[in-house]
């Protein structure tokens, strides 16, 4: 294995200090001073910076069987085999077969978790970091090759794997490796005047091993994402993958845990289980797992809180969202065309199977129509193909209903200016192809405006009028609640009071999701779920947070003791209900008429 450094290492600062004192030389008044700053900068960075090199390392990656072989009826079930069918959903391609996890598999996985978890939990964060630092040049090295996996296993392109899954793993990377220690680190607490004599701590303990049920539509980045999180609070982690993403989860696995082995550490840290739906509720109702993270969908979430709410395992709930994009009349004309790109990108990455994907464009009434033109024949232009600007979905088993959702529409007024429909490919009719939709004119009482489609569908919605009102009735309406994205001038009176009225956990203003590109708390409200992930309160999320309060002089023999009126037997209750009240009139009633009220009581009744 080489290593390699990623900061400026010892050596180099001395040759850097040695040539800067032969420039200031010249300098004999200024260049002293110059030089003396220089020293003290060198001396923090010399004593207090970290140089830990990253270590490349190297995991086998999957194997594609030598012969293709098209399926005729691609699927994960397979008649006569209880092993998962693993294919491209893109071209229908057989990739292999994975045997499910038992039971008993889960519960060696968790036992192995939990062994390696509790040396682990004494690393410090330095050592983590280390692990993250070569986990991110590992990502950074092979991104490449993790997209090709990622696009044959889930069906996207090369651009929407780079983005969707490069690019928001090394910015969880690195974040974490920035900023996850402070947000970690004990922090102080105030006290108040009756407690002045205390010193007051909030800890963030790892909890022991948790657990990740992941979604499919981004295999690397929802994999390794729940686990950067828990290896850097101390836990040991099993993720349960996709039955549909099954073929790239032990590639995936295997970048988390070469670093972790690259730098002296237990693999078995990290765990990857796939099954079928009737073994999943052995995992969430484990009494060995101590917090779940669950990304999917509403029905099947609240079987997974059903079955954790048997040892009372907490619940972080992920469920996608209908997201509005409002696009207010304030937007100028030199803007619109840079808001239709974003319109374009944020409802087809993925071909609309994103979570935080734009599900309802609400637009005012005066750029409504513009709008309108200008994506009808941007949309009709869209190409279908891994190598073109819209990939596959993972199955056809949704298309049905996509198809259904927009008759339903057709139906009740809406027009349908493009797609509409399943797509059959030319040179891949066995990829789960849906063509790019834009349907316009869609109102409130369309199971379209109400239900996540996720899928490659984009619908424009009319607002009333660009004001508060008429925006948010309309962006609030679904029971949904994961973000929303507003667009118009920053002069405009409705914007400050939309961004305040969206029921929603997440808004990007003049944007597009660019919330989770800086690693802020990701989550939702309503029907979006709860709890959050990423940033401070995600990593917080997943420790035991412990309060410590501790005597400031204990030294001095300065400790809470206990006043005669009230100790036990209590002689006389009035009595000392008089001078507890004094207690409270002194410690908040505030003011000099409250300490000489307080202090009264005390002493009458002491």
């Amino acid at each position: 294995m080489a290593a390699e450094g990623l900061d400026m290492d010892v050596e180099g600062v001395r040759e850097l200090l040695a040539s800067l004192q032969e420039r200031i030389t010249t300098f004999p008044y200024a260049g002293t001073a110059i030089w003396t700053l220089l020293c003290i900068v060198a001396v923090w960075f010399l004593v207090f910076k970290e140089n830990d090199a990253s270590i490349r390392y190297k995991v086998p990656v999957p194997k594609v069987p030598g012969q293709q072989e098209i399926l005729d009826e691609p699927s994960i079930r397979k008649p006569g085999t209880t092993a998962i069918q693993c294919y491209a959903p893109a071209t229908g391609q057989f990739l292999g077969f994975i045997n499910p996890s038992t039971p008993d598999g889960i519960d060696r996985a968790l036992e192995q978790a939990k062994a390696a978890q509790k040396t682990w939990a004494t690393t410090t964060f330095r050592q983590r970091r280390a692990v993250l630092r070569s986990m991110l040049q590992h990502v950074l090295d092979n991104q490449e090759q993790i997209c090709k996996v990622a696009c044959l296993d889930s069906g996207k392109t090369m651009v929407d794997a780079q983005l969707g899954e490069i690019l928001v793993t090394t910015e969880k990377l690195q974040w974490t490796i920035k900023h996850g220690e402070k947000a970690l680190r004990p922090s102080r607490r105030p006290t108040n005047m009756l407690m002045m004599y205390k010193r007051n701590t909030v800890h963030y303990e790892s909890l022991g091993v948790v657990a990740a049920l992941v979604s499919w539509n981004y295999p690397f980045h929802n994999l390794v994402g729940p686990v950067i999180s828990a290896i850097f609070a101390g836990n040991g982690i099993v993720v349960k993958v996709s039955e549909q993403t099954a073929w790239s989860a032990t590639y995936f696995t295997s970048i988390v845990r070469g670093a972790l082995v690259a730098h002296g550490h237990d693999p078995n840290l990290v765990q990857t289980v796939v099954c079928w739906p009737q073994t999943a509720g052995h995992l969430t109702s484990h009494p060995e797992i101590s917090h779940i993270t669950f990304i999917g969908s509403r029905p099947v979430c609240q079987k997974v809180a059903v079955s954790a709410a048997k040892p009372l395992t907490p619940v972080l709930a992920e469920l996608g969202g209908k997201d509005a994009s409002i696009v207010l009349d304030s937007v100028s004309k030199g803007d619109l065309p840079r808001v239709v790109e974003t319109l374009l990108r944020g409802t087809f990455q993925a071909s609309g199977q994103n979570c935080i994907g734009i599900e309802r464009i609400i637009a005012g009434p005066k750029v409504y129509d513009r709008l309108v033109q200008i994506l009808e024949p941007r949309v009709k232009a869209l190409r279908m193909g891994q190598d073109k600007d819209v990939g596959a979905m993972i199955s056809d088993a949704n298309f049905g209903r996509l198809e259904g959702l927009v008759e339903d529409a057709r139906l009740k007024g809406a027009r349908v200016m493009a797609g509409g429909r399943r797509y059959v490919h030319p040179d891949h009719p066995k990829g789960h192809y849906f063509a790019p939709t834009l349907i316009v004119d869609v109102t409130p009482d369309m199971e379209i405006a109400q239900e996540e489609c996720f899928g490659p569908i984009m619908v424009l919605m009319r607002a009333a009028s660009s004001t508060p009102e008429d925006v948010l009735a309309l962006a609030n309406a679904p029971n949904f609640g994961l973000g929303a994205s507003i667009f118009g001038s920053e002069s405009d009176p409705a914007m400050d009071p939309i961004i305040k009225g969206l029921r929603v956990g997440m808004v990007a203003v003049n944007d597009f999701a660019v919330f989770y590109a800086v690693q802020m708390p990701f989550g939702g409200v309503g029907g979006s779920g709860y709890g959050r992930f990423a940033g401070e309160e995600g990593l917080r999320g997943l420790c035991n947070v412990k309060s410590v309060c501790e005597d400031r002089w204990g030294w001095a023999g300065v400790r809470t003791a206990i006043p005669g009126p009230m100790r036990y037997p209590i002689a006389d209750q009035q009595r000392s209900w008089r001078f507890a009240s004094g207690v409270v009139e002194l410690g908040y009633r505030g003011g000099i008429r409250g300490v000489v009220e307080g202090l009264g009581r005390l002493i009458r009744n002491g």
